[in-house]
């Protein structure tokens, strides 16, 4: 708002046209022009060469050539969008690999460090969700400030740091504190990604790339405590962190090599810094660059998915339901590897080729949705408007499906059914994981397209609670419950929050643009 306010206030202050002819202004490099302060109002493409007077010289507003202008990533040809999303969703599958890779790993630890108990043992692999839910607050405004690219450098470089820092622990105290500080670093893909689809791809294209971008999300979870398994077994525990840093560092490195800037706002701002170099004793400022200091951008910028949180229903209501899913999906990471143990006898290097039931249901969820989510967006927007909640249709499939594999799965697994069956539960369950999760992630980034980086980062921040808490009583209640039991009444619960995706889909156009629910953001 402050950008738009402000190139009003150009326009009404400049009242006299100056024509080409009689001024030295030729075509260059795509820039828009804007005087203010004069009586002079000219708008060309381009400069190499401009002449002022003393008392004409004033600032030089630096705007878009026009819709189509080639730098807005909007308008990069196919290849270069797609080189992007490869190299984000290949960071956001490492920083979830790592949430569920030391799963296996736990007995080594308590053994190594002499502790038994059990609620530390959780608390180690969930912590790195704590992360998860406090990187958000800091990435996302940091990313809506200074750029995507800069928030995923940095962001990623403390990943790894940090996961050195894991390898080196010789406590758990010290472990504690580095996992939770790695899931800071590597919630920086999570929270950004969402903000440079947003960036690269217009509202009909960006069903399938939400597809592609989220399932690392949840399938990394999934493969992580295969590769694990087999890592602490062979190797040690501290090898599931090198391995880590290994593989992070070379994607690190081909991200700082072809990665590019996608945010309007900092790609505005490199061409004024490059048009301040060329010409130094011009005054030159982005048409998008706010009045307000860095310092009140960043506090207003923080406190953003906190206000989202809190005095917007359908964040907070999405929020509290990926948060409860995310935490069933990290409550089983925490307990199957006890349950193939114990009820079939499945070796400690092996139990993690379990996992691979949910890894097989989220790729099965995401070819269904990728396939029906674009075109369900077009067909119920045929007649009309094309309206952000149509996304959250396929969540009606997944809140069916994840309360059905959790039935199948603790039913078939407490009666010691064939070990295949309790494995086409999870299969199940992580189709619905997906199919809840890509619409909900695809819609706030519809719903909230400038701050795209915040919505996600508010849904983030309360899904990664769910994550790192609720697996903290997963023990408990199947120690008390039973698996059958224990996972009945999770899928009670979940299924007991699909009418509030109802309830959205059909009045949360209604509650969005209701004066009560604006957000000063």
């Amino acid at each position: 708002m402050d950008s738009e306010d402000r190139l009003e206030d150009i326009e009404r202050s400049a009242t006299k046209d100056v024509h080409p002819s009689t001024s030295p202004l030729t075509k260059s490099d795509g820039f828009q022009w804007k005087f203010r302060g004069s009586d002079i109002k000219n708008i060309v493409t381009g400069v190499h060469e401009l002449q002022l007077s003393p008392l004409e010289k004033d600032i030089i507003i630096v705007d878009w050539d026009g819709p189509d202008d080639p730098e807005m990533a909007l308008n990069w040809p196919l290849r270069k969008k797609w080189i992007t999303v490869i190299l984000l969703s290949t960071l956001t599958l490492l920083t979830p690999f790592a949430s569920s890779m030391f799963a296996p790993s736990m007995n080594q630890v308590m053994n190594e460090f002499h502790s038994t108990n059990e609620n530390i043992a959780s608390f180690v692999v969930s912590v790195y969700l704590l992360g998860y839910a406090f990187g958000p607050l800091v990435i996302a405004p940091f990313s809506e400030l200074y750029g995507r690219l800069p928030a995923y450098h940095v962001s990623v470089l403390l990943f790894i740091i940090f996961n050195i820092a894991c390898a080196k622990s010789s406590n758990l105290s010290m472990l504690i504190a580095f996992r939770f500080l790695a899931g800071v670093g590597g919630s920086g893909p999570l929270t950004v990604g969402p903000g440079s689809i947003a960036d690269c791809f217009s509202q009909r294209e960006r069903g399938k790339v939400m597809a592609i971008w989220t399932l690392p999300i949840l399938i990394g979870p999934s493969i992580g405590p295969i590769a694990g398994g087999y890592l602490s077994d062979a190797l040690g525990w501290r090898w599931d962190f090198w391995f880590l840093c290994i593989v992070t560092g070379v994607v690190y490195i081909l991200s700082l090599v072809i990665q590019r800037e996608t945010y309007p706002l900092a790609i505005l701002k490199r061409r004024v810094q490059k048009l301040r170099k060329s010409m130094p004793n011009q005054e030159f400022e982005s048409a998008l660059k706010s009045t307000k200091s860095p310092a009140n951008l960043f506090f207003t910028s923080i406190l953003r998915p906190t206000k989202m949180l809190l005095f917007s229903p359908i964040v907070l209501g999405l929020s509290i339901y990926t948060a409860i899913a995310y935490g069933i999906l990290y409550l089983l990471f925490t307990t199957m590897t006890v349950v193939f143990e114990q009820q079939y006898g499945i070796s400690s290097n092996n139990v993690g080729l379990t996992y691979l039931g949910i890894g097989a249901g989220q790729f099965i969820g995401l070819i269904s949705f990728g396939a029906a989510s674009d075109w369900i967006v077009t067909r119920m927007s045929k007649d009309g408007e094309m309206k952000p909640e149509y996304r959250l249709v396929p969540v009606l499939v997944g809140g069916s499906l994840l309360p059905i594999g959790l039935l199948w799965y603790g039913w078939t697994a407490q009666y010691k059914v064939f070990w295949f069956a309790p494995i086409i539960g999870m299969a199940f369950i992580g189709m619905g994981m997906i199919t809840i999760f890509v619409p909900v992630s695809t819609y706030l980034v519809d719903a909230f397209t400038i701050y795209a980086a915040s919505a996600t980062a508010a849904n983030t921040v309360f899904r990664s609670l769910g994550g790192a808490f609720l697996p903290l009583c997963g023990m408990k209640l199947e120690n008390a419950l039973g698996v059958g039991w224990s996972s009945s009444l999770l899928a009670f619960v979940a299924l007991a929050l699909v009418p509030v995706v109802c309830f959205f889909i059909k009045y949360g156009g209604r509650i969005r643009t209701h004066p009560r629910f604006q957000l000063d953001l």
